[in-house]
């Protein structure tokens, strides 16, 4: 089966990257800032939080315009009635072409054709932005994004709490509560998923189609783990994990979510910094 998968992610990576309108890119994030000023009162009340994937690579030049679409969602929260989580998850089958991703794994590659089966596409592509788990569009796509943004706010979500309990060198003890989980149907499993994202991250590129281009990046996913089962409500695990060197602290965020395996619906997230 792993064959099977990177045959496939060979066979579409010439056509992998989608191209975008940088005019209606610019318009759309105007309307997204637009409506940041009409909401500036939900700035002081968090909204219910919703989780927005984004599927990226440096070697893609269409990928850019993207990551500064998750970027303005993260850092100005412009949908009223939603909390913005975002995921940068930077895919590896675009290393092969002329740049070697720093950021990229296989895991986050595996991830999206997970999405792929889900959405019955035939191909994986980038940018991919995924809302909650269930919508999917092109991740350059700033009115698209508002609008599932909006819609997955409206979705009643389990309460989930993220405590750092331990903190000893380079190694962090977490707890994570899940409260008031929705009910999932006979049949299906939800497991807890832990993240790290790192933000204010930037490369210069060298090399591939963003030769020559500084770019910078928000909310990248530097360790993805499931943690175990959601079998239960008012269910807490504790996990520990293992900082690397070239993580920087201050930057650091933990993201832990409620994932039904099978339909990818977000149950509940939440997001808290590592150093306060």
């Amino acid at each position: 089966m792993k064959i099977l998968l990177l045959i496939v992610f060979i066979a579409v990576i010439a056509a992998s990257c989608i191209t975008s309108n940088p005019a209606s890119v610019e318009t759309a994030e105007n309307e997204i800032m637009q409506n940041q000023d009409k909401n500036d009162s939900s700035k002081k009340i968090k909204g219910t939080p919703v989780i927005v994937e984004l599927f990226t690579s440096e070697g893609c030049s269409s990928c850019p315009p993207a990551d500064k679409v998750l970027a303005t969602l993260e850092q100005t929260q412009p949908i009223e009635g939603a909390e913005i989580i975002a995921l940068s998850e930077h895919v590896d089958y675009w290393n092969r072409l002329g740049w070697t991703d720093p950021f990229s794994s296989a895991q986050f590659s595996n991830r999206q054709n997970e999405y792929r089966q889900y959405f019955k596409r035939d191909d994986v592509y980038t940018p991919q932005m995924v809302v909650d788990g269930t919508r999917e569009f092109v991740g350059s796509n700033a009115n698209e994004a508002s609008k599932a943004i909006t819609e997955a706010a409206k979705k009643p979500k389990a309460e989930v709490e993220i405590k750092i309990e331990k903190i000893e060198e380079n190694k962090v003890y977490l707890s994570v509560k899940i409260e008031k989980l929705p009910k999932i149907s006979s049949g299906d499993t939800a497991v807890i998923m832990l993240a790290i994202t790192e933000s204010n991250l930037a490369t210069k590129v060298s090399r591939g189609e963003n030769a020559g281009r500084k770019l910078p990046h928000t909310a990248v996913v530097r360790y993805l783990q499931n943690i175990g089962s959601a079998d239960s409500d008012n269910k807490t695990l504790m996990q520990f994990i293992e900082l690397q060197r070239d993580w920087k602290r201050n930057n650091l965020s933990v993201v832990a979510f409620v994932q039904n395996t099978g339909s990818r619906q977000i149950y509940g997230v939440t997001k808290i910094n590592l150093i306060n």
